[in-house]
C-alpha cells in the first residue's frame, strides 16, 4: 500500500503542479503590482485593527486560525524533511514560494472574502467551494472541493500532525503514544464542540505566544553559533543554485522540495487560508488579503527560516544524494532518521537537557493548533454541503472523524502518512489554484478599488455592484448598500 500512495503522490506532485504553483505566485505577483512587497505597512496595520461580530470575528482572530493551519509539523519536521532530500538550497527555493505565494494568498482570500455568506447560525462562512460556485457556476467543482478538502483536512492531514506531537513527546519524556492519543483527543474534543468562537478566542491567545517562543530561541541559537551564521547564508544560496560542489547534483530536488514543503507549511494557493479569511468582519474583502498575505511571510520567513537557521548552523541534519542507493551525501547525525529529531538535535547540541523537550512542546502546540484548523476547514466544507443538502449529522460525524484521526495518526503511524498528507494538500492545491486563475478578476478589481480609496483618505467600504461584480449580494447587508 505504501508503494502504491508513493505512486498517486508522485503523479500528484508532478513537475506540472511545481510549475503550477511557482507560476501562479509570479503571475498574481505581477498583475498585483507586487502588492506582497508595497503593501507590508498596510498589512501590519490592518492586522492590529478591525472589528468582530456576532457574524464575524476580528481580522487578527481570522489571521490567528489561518496561522493556526500554516504554522505546524511543516515548520519543524518539514523543513528537516525539505533539506534531507533538497540540501540545504531548498530552504532559499521555501523563500521563493514564500513570497510569490503571498500574492496567491491575497487573491484566495480576497475572493473568500467577496464571496462569503452566512450560515444557519449567521456566522460567515467562505473558502473555494463557495466562491467556484457562485463565480465560476460550476457546482461540481465545488462539491468536488469540498469533498476532497473534507477528507485531507478531516482524515489524512490530522494524522501527520498527531503523528509527530507522539514522536516528540516520547522522544522528550518517554511518553506512551497512547497517552498522547488520548490527550488530545480530549482537549481538541473540548475545543471544536465549543464552535468557530471558541476556536477563535484559543488560536488568537496560543498562536502569537507559540510562534514568538520558537523566534527567541532560533535568535538565541544564532547568538551562541554567530560566527557560523555568515557560512550558513553562503551554504544556502549557493546550494540553491548548484554553486556547492556537494549539493551540485540537488538543484532539482532542492527546487521541487523547497515548493512542496513551501505550500505544504504556508499553504498559499492551497485553498485552506481561504476558509479563516471569509471568517472575519471587515468593510472591504481586501483588507483581509492583506492580513492572509502577511500570515504566509510570518509563518515561512520567520517560523520556518528559525527552524532552518537551527538546524543548518548547528549542522544537525543529513542530505540524501539523488540516487538513494549511493548512501548519505551528507551524514551529521548517523542512525537519525530525518524529521523533528534534527530540531530537537540542533538545540540539544548547545543546551543539553533542553532541546529536546523545547522543541517537544513546540511541536505540541504547533500541531495541535493546526489540527483545530483543519477541523475549522472541514467544518467549513461541511457547511457548504449542508446548505445544498441539508444533512445535520455531518458536522456530528466530521468531529468523531477527526477525533479518531487523532488516534490512529499516533497508534498506526508509518511512512504513509505523510505520503497521504502530501496527496490532500496536493489535490487541494490543484483544484484552488486552476479556480483562482480563473476567478482572480473580482480580487484584482478590489485591490485596485481599496487603493483608490485609501488615497482619497477613506477607510474602504466594499460596493460589489460599483465594481461590476455578481454574486456578492450579502455585502449590501453588510455595508448597508441600496
Amino acid at each position: 500500500m505504501e508503494a502504491f500512495f508513493s505512486s498517486i503522490n508522485d503523479i500528484v506532485w508532478s513537475t506540472p503542479l511545481i510549475v503550477l504553483c511557482l507560476g501562479a505566485g509570479l503571475y498574481f505577483s505581477i498583475r498585483t503590482r507586487f502588492m506582497q512587497l508595497r503593501g507590508v505597512p498596510e498589512m501590519i496595520r490592518l492586522m492590529l485593527r478591525g472589528e468582530k461580530s456576532d457574524a464575524g470575528v476580528s481580522s487578527f482572530q481570522a489571521l490567528a486560525i489561518s496561522l493556526s493551519g500554516r504554522v505546524g509539523v511543516g515548520n519543524i519536521a518539514g523543513v528537516a524533511t525539505a533539506i534531507y532530500y533538497g540540501g540545504p538550497g531548498a530552504v532559499f527555493w521555501m523563500w521563493v514560494m514564500a513570497f510569490l505565494g503571498a500574492s496567491t494568498a491575497y487573491v484566495e482570500s480576497t475572493l473568500a472574502q467577496i464571496y462569503k455568506e452566512k450560515d444557519d447560525e449567521g456566522r460567515y462562512r467562505g473558502g473555494p467551494a463557495y466562491f467556484i460556485e457562485k463565480a465560476m457556476g460550476q457546482q461540481w467543482y465545488a462539491w468536488l472541493f469540498a469533498i476532497v478538502t473534507i477528507i485531507a483536512c478531516g482524515f489524512l492531514l490530522p494524522g501527520v500532525q498527531a503523528s509527530e506531537i507522539s514522536k516528540g513527546m516520547t522522544g522528550a519524556w518517554g511518553v506512551a503514544p497512547w497517552i498522547t492519543a488520548t490527550g488530545l483527543v480530549v482537549a481538541l474534543a473540548f475545543i471544536i464542540f465549543g464552535g468557530v468562537t471558541r476556536i477563535a478566542s484559543f488560536a488568537q491567545v496560543v498562536v502569537p505566544f507559540m510562534a514568538l517562543g520558537y523566534l527567541l530561541m532560533a535568535l538565541t541559537i544564532m547568538v551562541i553559533e554567530i560566527d557560523q551564521v555568515p557560512a550558513m547564508f553562503g551554504l544556502i544560496f549557493k546550494s540553491a543554485f548548484g554553486a556547492e560542489a556537494i549539493f551540485g547534483g540537488l538543484i532539482g530536488l532542492a527546487i521541487e522540495w523547497g515548493v512542496k514543503r513551501g505550500i505544504y507549511s504556508n499553504e498559499a494557493g492551497q485553498g485552506t487560508g481561504p476558509h479563516a479569511a471569509a471568517a472575519a468582519e471587515v468593510s472591504h474583502p481586501a483588507k483581509q488579503g492583506y492580513v492572509q498575505a502577511f500570515s504566509v511571510y510570518v509563518d515561512t520567513l520567520l517560523v520556518c527560516s528559525a527552524t532552518a537557521f537551527m538546524i543548518l548552523s548547528t549542522g544537525m541534519y543529513n542530505v540524501q544524494g539523488a540516487d538513494p542507493a549511493a548512501g548519505l551525501l551528507v551524514e551529521h547525525l548517523p542512525g537519525v532518521a530525518t524529521g523533528a529529531n534534527y530540531a530537537q538535535q540542533s538545540v540539544e547540541s548547545l543546551l543539553p537537557g533542553f532541546g529536546a523537550a523545547f522543541v517537544a512542546i513546540a511541536l505540541l502546540f504547533f500541531a495541535f493548533t493546526t489540527i483545530m484548523a483543519y477541523y475549522y476547514m472541514a467544518e467549513t466544507n461541511v457547511a457548504y454541503i449542508n446548505r445544498r443538502v441539508h444533512r445535520p449529522w455531518l458536522v456530528l460525524l466530521l468531529r468523531v472523524a477527526i477525533l479518531a484521526a487523532i488516534g490512529v495518526g499516533i497508534l498506526r503511524a508509518g511512512g504513509s502518512a505523510w505520503t497521504l498528507g502530501d496527496i490532500g494538500v496536493g489535490l487541494m492545491a490543484w483544484l484552488n489554484i486552476i479556480a483562482i486563475l480563473i476567478l482572480q478578476r473580482p480580487a484584482l478589481r478590489a485591490l485596485k478599488d481599496y487603493e483608490q480609496q485609501k488615497k482619497a483618505g477613506k477607510d474602504p467600504v466594499f460596493d460589489p455592484d460599483a465594481l461590476g461584480i455578481k454574486h456578492a449580494d450579502l455585502w449590501r447587508d453588510i455595508n448597508k448598500l441600496p
